[in-house]
């Protein structure tokens, strides 16, 4: 994930500095993509992992466990 930051990085200063190709835009565009993917699904993975523990110690689903059907 970090080579994919570091690119997507370049491409963005490039855009500032000089601009971008349109083969340059493309990949921008498709790394960007590739970047929301991944980090979605590190989100998600995080949000079914997700416990409260109220007062009496029981530790309910989160909305989202329920929803996802996580037991």
């Amino acid at each position: 994930m970090d080579e994919l930051v570091k690119r997507i990085n370049e491409l963005a200063n490039k855009q500032r500095e000089t601009g971008l190709t349109d083969e340059e835009k493309a990949e921008q565009q498709q790394l960007r993509q590739a970047y929301l993917i991944r980090f979605r699904a590190s989100f998600t993975n995080q949000l079914k992992n997700t416990y409260v523990v109220t007062e009496n110690g029981e530790v309910p689903l989160t909305e989202y466990g329920k929803k996802h059907g996580k037991d």
